[in-house]
C-alpha cells in the first residue's frame, strides 16, 4: 500500500483509513469517535454540539470524498446536505453529533435487499429521539429548507431511532 499524502494545517488532526483500494486521509478538528475499516469504505466521526462542528463536518466530508475520488459535483451536494443536517442537530438537540459515510457497493444496500447501483450512504445522528419534521419555509424565512433539500436531492432518505437518539440518513447514487 502506498503511503498516504499528508498536508499540514494548524490545529487540525488526521484520520487515516487504510483500505485495500485506497488510503484516505481526513483532516478534522472535532472529536473522533471511531474509524471503521470494512469491506466497503466507511468512516464516521463524532462532533461536539458546538457551532464549529458544522464547518468541521463539511471539511472532513469533502476531504473524504476527494480521497475516495468521487465526482466534485457529488461532493458539493453531499457537503451541502451534511451541513444542513448537522445544523438541524445543533439547533434542536444537545450533545454529540455523529456523521457517517459509507460507499455501498451494488447488491449490498443495508436498507433494501438488493440494489443494482452503487451508492453513497450518509447518516447524521444526534441524541434527540424525536424525528425531524419537514416544514414549508416562507420566502423570507432563514431556515426550514434542510429536509426539503434532502428530500429533493437524495435518491432515498429517512430516519430511524437509535439506542439514544435518532439518525437521519440519505442516499446518493454513485456512477457505475
Amino acid at each position: 500500500m502506498r503511503p498516504p499524502a499528508r498536508y499540514a494545517a494548524p490545529n487540525i488532526g488526521y484520520v487515516l483509513i487504510n483500505h485495500p483500494k485506497s488510503d484516505v486521509v481526513c483532516s478534522w478538528s472535532g472529536e473522533v469517535s471511531g474509524v471503521i475499516d470494512t469491506e466497503g469504505e466507511c468512516v464516521e466521526w463524532t462532533f461536539p454540539g458546538e457551532l464549529d462542528s458544522v464547518r468541521t463536518a463539511r471539511h472532513v466530508v469533502r476531504d473524504t470524498l476527494r480521497a475516495w475520488q468521487l465526482d466534485a459535483a457529488l461532493g458539493d451536494v453531499t457537503v451541502l446536505l451534511v451541513s444542513e443536517l448537522v445544523t438541524n442537530s445543533l439547533r434542536y438537540a444537545y450533545g454529540p453529533i455523529g456523521v457517517r459515510l459509507v460507499r455501498v457497493p451494488p447488491d449490498d444496500d443495508p436498507y433494501v435487499s438488493r440494489s443494482s447501483r452503487p451508492a453513497l450512504l450518509v447518516e447524521v445522528s444526534d441524541p434527540l429521539p424525536d424525528p425531524p419534521h419537514a416544514r414549508t419555509a416562507g420566502p423570507d424565512d432563514e431556515g426550514g429548507r434542510g429536509l426539503q433539500l434532502v428530500a429533493c436531492t437524495a435518491r432515498r432518505w429517512g430516519t430511524r431511532k437509535g439506542r439514544s437518539g435518532k439518525t437521519v440518513w440519505f442516499e446518493l447514487a454513485l456512477p457505475g
